[in-house]
C-alpha cells in the first residue's frame, strides 16, 4: 500500500484519487485557520512556489479536531487561505485525522509513522502540555498531535518523514532530497 492507493474528497465533495499525483513528491498536511501555527501557510506557499515546477505538491487537509481551530465551511476556509496567505496548492475537504472517523489516508499515515517530539522551544513545551491533557500516552502513539503535522511522501508514494508542527527547519532539506 502507498499514498497513491487512496481517494480523498475535494472541497466540492467530489472524489479525488491520489493516483493522479503519481511520480510527484507530496507534502500532506492537516491545517487550521485559527491556530498559532496558521502563519506556516506563508512558508508552505513559499515551498510550493520554489519546488512545484520540479514535481512537488502540497495536499492541504483542513481539520477541526484540535481546539476547534478550523470551524468554518470548506469554502470559508479556502477563502481565508487564498485571501490572507495567497495559497495556490490543492486544498481538500475538511477531514478527521484521528479516531474512528479519520479518513483512510490519515489512518495509513499515523499507523506507519511515529511521533518525533515537539522539540524544546517555548511553543513546543506549551504544546506538549496541551496535548498531554487529551492523550496521556501521546509520546508513544502515531496519532496526529496538533494542526500542521506534515508527512513527506516520495515519488513512489512511500512515507519518507513526519514533521511535527514545531519542526519547519528540516522540511526544506528533506523536500530537496526527495526531488
Amino acid at each position: 500500500m502507498n499514498a497513491y492507493d487512496f481517494k480523498v474528497k475535494a472541497m466540492d465533495g467530489s472524489e479525488v484519487s491520489l493516483e493522479g499525483y503519481k511520480g510527484k513528491v507530496l507534502l500532506v498536511v492537516n491545517t487550521a485557520t485559527g491556530c498559532g501555527f496558521t502563519p506556516q501557510y506563508d512558508e508552505l506557499q513559499d515551498l510550493y512556489e520554489e519546488f512545484s515546477a520540479q514535481g512537488f505538491e502540497i495536499l492541504d487537509f483542513p481539520c477541526n479536531q484540535f481546539g476547534g481551530q478550523a470551524p468554518g465551511s470548506d469554502e470559508d476556509i479556502h477563502s481565508f487561505c487564498t485571501g490572507r496567505y495567497g495559497i495556490t496548492f490543492p486544498q481538500f475537504a475538511k477531514v478527521d485525522v484521528n479516531g474512528e472517523n479519520a479518513i483512510p489516508l490519515y489512518k495509513w499515515l499515523t499507523e506507519n509513522t511515529k511521533f518525533g517530539g515537539f522539540g524544546k522551544s517555548p511553543m513546543a513545551l506549551m504544546l506538549s502540555g496541551v496535548v498531554k491533557k487529551n492523550d496521556k500516552d501521546y509520546k508513544n502513539n502515531g496519532n496526529i498531535k496538533w494542526n500542521f503535522t506534515k508527512f513527506l511522501i516520495d515519488r513512489n508514494g512511500e512515507i519518507v518523514a513526519r514533521f511535527e508542527p514545531t519542526d519547519m527547519k528540516k522540511l526544506k532539506e528533506a523536500i530537496k532530497e526527495c526531488l
